[in-house]
C-alpha cells in the first residue's frame, strides 16, 4: 500500500480481478465514493480485504482522486484427489475437508490444508495408527486454479501388548481385565480385532471400569490417570490406569423430594434401592429412568429425576434422595406422518393411542409407534417429540415410517418344493390402495391345486376396531401330488367373519362358513378312504373275444359279466372306508371362534414380544358331517445379546368327529413335515400311513386250437384263471401313503442372528433352528403302518439353518436341515425353499 494524502474519493477502480466480482470488493471495504480518507483509513480498508481470505496481495494507490485497488486473487480448488485411505472412507474425508474450507470451487488457503493434514493425522492416531502419514501436493492449473492430491499412508493399528490397572486391591487384575473390551493379543484377535487400540474404545472401557466398581458399592472410586505409551517401532501399545478404590458403601435412608405430582406410594413402587443394600449406581440410574417414564405417562415429558447420594460423615453409609422436577405437564399439539407414500394418513392415525390436545403420555406414544410396526406395512416406524417453539408445555409428534411390500398385484409365478410351479393371476394386498383394507383375488394353479377365491376384510369396520370380512372360494385339490393319500377334493364355500378387540393386544374372532365338498377316490385310494379289494375305475365288463397278435384267440365262452361272478371268486373286502360309510359329497356348516394375543414388535419378521392364538372350529349338528378342530399356536422372543434373539414357537392341534360321524373326516387330518413344521423332512410325510389299496385288474384268457380243432387254454394276458375256467383276474397293491392324524404336536427353538454386510436387517431373517414334531392318531386301524397314539418318544427332530428374505414378490425362504432321529417310513429332504412363505 502506498502512502496517500488526505483526499475525497471520487471513484474506486479495482484491477486484477479474475473470478471475484468488483461488487464483492466494494462490499468488503469500509470506505466508499465520497468518503474522506487518509493513511489510517486506507490501511483499515486493506485489512478488511485481506480478511476475506480471497487475496494473496493487495495494493492501494491514488490516481488523482480515484482510489486504485490492485489485487492478486488466491487460486480456486478445481479438484481434490485422495488415495490410499481404507479405514476412513473417501466421502467422510471429503466432508471433513469441506467443513474446514477445502472443497472444489472454494478459495485455496495453504494454512487450511496444513491444518487438515494435522487433523487427519490426529484421527488416525486415535485409531491406534501411530505410523500413519499424510502427504499433500498442490498442483497449479490454468486460469488461477489448483488441484490437491492427498496421499494417505494409513499404516497399521498398533496391537495392545499390556493392560495394567494400578491401585486395585479389592478385585484382582484378571477380574478387571475381563471388564475391558480391549484385550492383549490372543489367538482369536485375528478375527475379533480386540487387541487394536483406539482412544474411543479405551474411553468406553474406563467408563465400564468405573461402573464395575460403583455397581458394587465403591461410590468414591476414581481413575486418577491413564497412560498410553507406544513402542519405538509404533507397533505395540502399553495401557496403564491408576485408580483409587475407596470404601464400600451401603444404602441408608431412601427419600423422595421435590414436587411429587403423583402419590408418593405410586412413585415408591419404582424404587430399586432400599436400606441396607449395597450401593449400586446401576440401580440408582434404573430408578431414575423408571420414575421418569412413570411421570412421562402422566404427561410430564420433560420431567427430571435425580438420585443424590449423601454420605454420612465418618461412616460407610450413603443416604439416597431422589429429587423430582416434573416440569410442566406437556400436551400434544399436532401429530404428523412422513414416509407413507402409499398408505393414507387415516390408516396410520387410527392406530394412534396418543391423541392431539391430550396430555402427552410416553407409554401411549410408544404404543402408537409399536402399533404402526405391527401393521406389517412398514419395516420401521420411529417418532420424534420436538418442543413447540415459544411454548414450554407443548410438543409435536412426528412419526416417520418406511413402507415395505405388503402384497402383490398382477400376474405372478412362484415355486415351492411341495407345490411345484405356481402360476396365477392374483391381487393380494394387506394394504389395498393404501386404505388398510385386505383384499385378495386369486386365480392360482399348481401341480396339486387350483384355487379361485375372493376375500375382503375391513379391520376397522367400526371406529373402535371391530373388523368384518368375507371370502368366497372354489378349490380343487389332488392330494396325491403332495405326499398324501390318493384322492381329490372339489370344494365350493363362503364365510363371514368378525373380529372384536378386547384389549390393546387381544382380539376375539368369530366366523360362520358353509362349504360343499365332493371327494373322488383315486384309482389307488387307500383302504381308510375306500374299502379294498375293488375293481379299477370305469371297468365294468369283460373283454370281448379278439384276435391276438400271434394268431391265437381269446375264448368267449370263458368270459362273463362281472356282476354274475360268484362271491367265492372274490377276496373278501376289508372294513368299510370313510366314503363307503358316509358317501362322497358333504354340505357342512361351520362355526369358528378364536382368541389371539400379540405383543410382537412387527407384523413381519418380529424380533421381540409374544403371540398366542387358540381357535375352535365346529361343524354344526345339521351338517352332513359332525366334527371339531381345536388348534393352538404360539411364539415368544427372548433377547440374548445385541441382535441375537431366541425364538420359541409351538403348534398343537386336536380334532375328532362327534354325533353320527364317529371319526374325523380324513380330509381334515393334521399333517407334519416341511416348512412351518419340521424342516428336513418332506412336506406332509411324517406320522401315520394308510393301508395300501388292493385292486382287481382284468386279464384275458389265451387259448389255442389243437390238431383236432378244439380250443385249449394256454395262459392269460395277465392275472390267472380260476380252476373252473370262469374267472380271470389278478390283484395289484397301491402304496402306504401319508394319511395324517387327529393330534398334532410341533415346536421349534430358533436362534436369530444378523447376517454380516446386510444394512437393512428388517427385511431379512436368519436363524439356527431345532425343530420337533409329529402327527398322531387316537384311532389307528390294525392294518395302518407307522400309526401310533400320542407318544412323545415318537417326536421327530431336526437341526439346521434358514434364511427368509422379504422381496417384492413376497417372502423367499431357504433352509438346510439335518434330521436327527429319522425312522423307517420318514422321508428326508435336506434343502428346502419356497416363495411366499416365511418361517
Amino acid at each position: 500500500m502506498v502512502a496517500a494524502d488526505t483526499f475525497i474519493i471520487s471513484d474506486i477502480r479495482v484491477e486484477g480481478l479474475q473470478r471475484i466480482s468488483a461488487g464483492s470488493v466494494f462490499a468488503a471495504m469500509p470506505i466508499g465514493v465520497g468518503d474522506l480518507v487518509d493513511d489510517a483509513s486506507l490501511r483499515a480498508a486493506a485489512r478488511s480485504l485481506f480478511a476475506t481470505g480471497n487475496f494473496d496481495d493487495i495494493r492501494l494507490g491514488r490516481d488523482d482522486n480515484v482510489l486504485v485497488v490492485v489485487v492478486a486473487e488466491r487460486p480456486s480448488i478445481s479438484e481434490i484427489n485422495i488415495e490410499g485411505n481404507k479405514a476412513i472412507e473417501t466421502d467422510a474425508l471429503l466432508d471433513g475437508l469441506k467443513g474446514a474450507g477445502l472443497a472444489v470451487g472454494q478459495v485455496f488457503q495453504r494454512s487450511t490444508l496444513e491444518g487438515m493434514q494435522m487433523e487427519l493425522q490426529r484421527q488416525y492416531v486415535q485409531q491406534g495408527r501411530y505410523d500413519a502419514n499424510i502427504e499433500a501436493e498442490v498442483v497449479a492449473e490454468p486460469r488461477n486454479r489448483v488441484s490437491i492430491n492427498i496421499d494417505v499412508d494409513e499404516g497399521t493399528v498398533a496391537a495392545i501388548k499390556h493392560i495394567n490397572v494400578v491401585g486395585n486391591e479389592v478385585f484382582s487384575d484378571d477380574d478387571l481385565e475381563n471388564v475391558f473390551k480391549l484385550k492383549t493379543t490372543g489367538w482369536l484377535s485375528f478375527f475379533t480385532n480386540d487387541d487394536k487400540y483406539s482412544r474411543e474404545k479405551l474411553q468406553g472401557d474406563l467408563e465400564a471400569l468405573t461402573s464395575y466398581y460403583m455397581d458394587r458399592g465403591y461410590l468414591q472410586f476414581r481413575i486418577d490417570s491413564t497412560q498410553v505409551s507406544v513402542s519405538p517401532d509404533k507397533e505395540e501399545v502399553f495401557i496403564t490406569a491408576n485408580v483409587t478404590e475407596g470404601e464400600k458403601f451401603t444404602i441408608g435412608t431412601v427419600d423422595l423430594s421435590g414436587d411429587l405430582v403423583l402419590p408418593e406410594d405410586d412413585l415408591r413402587r419404582f424404587l430399586l434401592v432400599s436400606e441396607g443394600q449395597t450401593f449400586s449406581q446401576q440401580l440408582v440410574t434404573s430408578t431414575e429412568e423408571f420414575m421418569t417414564r412413570r411421570l412421562g405417562n402422566e404427561g410430564y415429558n420433560f420431567a427430571k429425576v435425580t438420585g443424590i447420594p449423601e454420605v454420612e460423615e465418618g461412616t460407610n453409609v450413603v443416604d439416597m434422595k431422589f429429587f423430582i422436577d416434573p416440569g410442566k405437564r406437556t400436551y400434544v399439539r399436532r401429530i404428523s406422518f412422513k414416509g407413507n407414500q402409499k398408505t393414507a394418513d387415516a390408516v396410520l392415525r387410527r392406530e394412534m393411542r396418543q391423541m392431539e390436545s391430550a396430555p402427552a403420555s410416553s407409554s401411549s406414544i410408544e404404543q402408537s409407534r409399536v402399533r404402526l410396526e405391527r401393521l406389517g406395512y412398514f419395516s420401521k416406524a420411529t417418532v420424534d417429540t420436538p418442543a413447540v417453539p415459544g411454548h414450554d408445555d407443548l410438543i409435536d409428534l412426528d412419526f416417520a415410517v418406511e413402507e415395505q411390500s405388503s402384497g402383490s398385484i398382477g400376474a405372478s409365478f412362484g415355486y415351492a418344493q411341495d407345490a411345484g410351479l405356481i402360476l396365477g393371476l392374483n391381487l393380494q394386498q394387506d394394504n389395498f390402495l393404501g386404505t388398510g383394507k385386505r383384499v385378495g383375488i386369486n386365480l392360482n394353479s399348481s401341480k396339486y391345486q387350483d384355487v379361485y377365491s375372493f376375500s375382503y376384510t375391513n379391520p376397522y369396520f367400526t371406529e373402535d376396531g371391530v373388523s368384518r370380512g368375507f371370502n368366497l372360494f372354489y378349490r380343487s385339490t389332488d392330494l396325491s401330488e403332495v405326499n398324501v393319500a390318493s384322492y381329490t377334493t372339489d370344494t365350493l364355500g363362503a364365510a363371514l367373519n368378525f373380529g372384536y378387540p378386547i384389549s390393546e393386544t387381544q382380539r376375539l374372532g368369530f366366523s360362520f362358513g358353509v362349504s360343499n365338498t365332493k371327494i373322488t377316490a383315486g384309482a389307488y385310494a387307500v383302504q381308510e378312504i375306500k374299502a379294498s379289494p375293488r375293481l379299477q375305475k370305469n371297468v365294468d365288463y369283460w373283454y370281448d373275444s379278439q384276435l391276438l397278435a400271434d394268431g391265437t384267440y381269446a375264448a368267449p365262452e370263458v368270459l362273463q359279466p362281472i356282476e354274475t361272478l360268484p362271491d367265492s371268486y372274490l377276496t373278501l373286502p376289508t372294513e368299510p372306508g370313510f366314503l363307503d360309510q358316509n358317501g362322497d359329497e358333504f354340505l357342512n356348516y361351520t362355526f369358528t371362534s378364536s382368541w389371539s394375543q400379540s405383543t410382537l414388535n412387527r407384523g413381519r419378521l418380529a424380533t421381540r414380544g409374544t403371540a398366542n392364538s387358540i381357535s375352535l372350529e365346529v361343524s354344526v349338528p345339521f351338517s352332513d358331517l359332525q366334527f371339531y378342530k381345536l388348534n393352538y399356536r404360539g411364539e415368544i422372543y427372548f433377547p440374548i445379546h445385541g441382535a441375537w434373539t431366541l425364538r420359541l414357537r409351538s403348534e398343537l392341534g386336536y380334532a375328532d368327529g362327534y354325533g353320527d360321524t364317529t371319526d374325523l373326516p380324513f380330509y381334515e387330518n393334521f399333517f407334519a413335515g416341511g416348512f412351518g413344521s419340521v424342516r428336513g423332512f418332506q412336506s406332509n410325510t411324517l406320522g401315520p400311513r394308510s393301508t395300501k389299496a388292493e385292486l382287481y385288474r382284468y386279464g384275458v384268457p389265451i387259448v389255442e386250437i389243437d390238431d383236432e380243432g378244439n380250443p385249449v387254454l394256454s395262459g392269460t394276458t395277465g392275472g390267472y384263471v380260476a380252476s373252473d375256467g370262469k374267472l380271470v383276474y389278478n390283484t395289484a397293491g397301491g402304496s402306504a401313503d401319508p394319511f395324517g392324524g387327529n393330534v398334532l404336536i410341533e415346536g421349534a427353538a430358533e436362534i436369530l442372528f444378523p447376517l454380516p454386510f446386510i444394512e437393512d436387517q428388517n427385511q431379512l431373517r436368519s436363524a439356527f433352528f431345532l425343530d420337533a414334531g409329529n402327527v398322531f392318531s387316537t384311532g389307528c386301524s390294525a392294518s395302518q403302518i407307522n400309526c401310533f397314539d400320542v407318544d412323545l418318544n415318537e417326536l421327530r427332530y431336526s437341526v439346521g439353518v434358514g434364511v427368509t428374505w422379504i422381496t417384492g414378490f413376497g417372502p423367499m425362504t431357504f433352509s438346510l436341515a439335518k434330521p436327527i432321529n429319522s425312522a423307517e417310513y420318514d422321508q428326508e429332504e435336506v434343502f428346502q425353499f419356497t416363495l411366499g412363505r416365511g418361517f
